[in-house]
């Protein structure tokens, strides 16, 4: 059960390596939107080669997936709304957007974005006893350009370094108790459930990827999104494939 709340934690631990990074060394917003585009396409690889493929395997055709994939969508859609008209829905703009939110509500969001991963990394350590090398590479690197965004956009609407970091080590805490009850929870689920599980997750991660991290990395990299997402697509299917 421990090893589920140390995964879950380094995985979260990127976010406050970006953060930290995005303070000292200001990176230029079309380069931004690149790294977001390529921690798009790792976390789509991850979706559909460690979350939808194993869901589909562990349901054997009872429907979880497809049940899971719509219901995830639909709490994050629903969940992203009431965030948003809190004060949190520019938590990933980096230019700075985020002046007019609420702190609580930023922080609610990011949250919101992965505790669904989070849950995720403690359901492969239980289901195989150890963690997913793929899921787990997959999630670091999606955070660094996620957190690098909202960083630079919240510390140009004036929040101090201090503040900023203190907000990405208690996202990190908070993603590392996700962890740990998915190991918890689910240790005497079904299949079925299980399958829910990690579709649910796959759908979530999916609504949050076309909701705000892709828009915000074509609005700050352009035309070459496409690569780069599809260069982060093969790293991660590339890691996959070697498990």
């Amino acid at each position: 059960m421990g090893e589920s709340f140390f995964w879950g934690t380094l995985a979260a631990s990127s976010l406050v390596l970006g953060g930290a990074f995005a303070l000292w060394f200001p990176i230029h917003r079309r380069l931004l939107g690149l790294v977001m585009a390529f921690g798009a396409g790792v976390l789509i690889s991850a979706v559909a080669f460690e979350l939808v493929e194993d869901a589909f395997d562990t349901s054997a055709g009872s429907g979880g997936v497809a049940v899971g994939l719509l219901a995830g969508s639909i709490v994050f859609f629903a969940g992203d709304g009431v965030i948003d008209r809190l004060g949190g829905a520019e938590r990933k703009d980096s230019g700075g957007g985020q002046a007019q939110g609420s702190a609580l509500a930023i922080v609610l969001g990011i949250v919101l974005d992965g505790i669904p991963e989070s849950l995720v990394l403690g359901l492969t350590v239980l289901e195989a006893g150890t963690v997913s090398a793929a899921f787990l590479v997959a999630v670091f690197l999606s955070n660094i350009p996620e957190t690098i965004a909202a960083t630079t956009g919240l510390s140009e609407s004036g929040w101090a370094k201090g503040r900023l970091l203190g907000l990405w080590v208690l996202v990190m805490l908070v993603s590392g108790l996700a962890s740990l009850a998915g190991y918890a929870f689910l240790d005497t689920a079904s299949d079925t459930t299980i399958a829910f599980v990690l579709s649910f997750a796959a759908g979530a991660i999916l609504t949050m990827l076309a909701d705000t991290m892709m828009p915000e990395a074509f609005e700050h990299g352009g035309k070459l999104v496409g690569l780069f997402t599809t260069l982060g697509f093969a790293l991660a299917f590339g890691i996959s494939s070697l498990e």
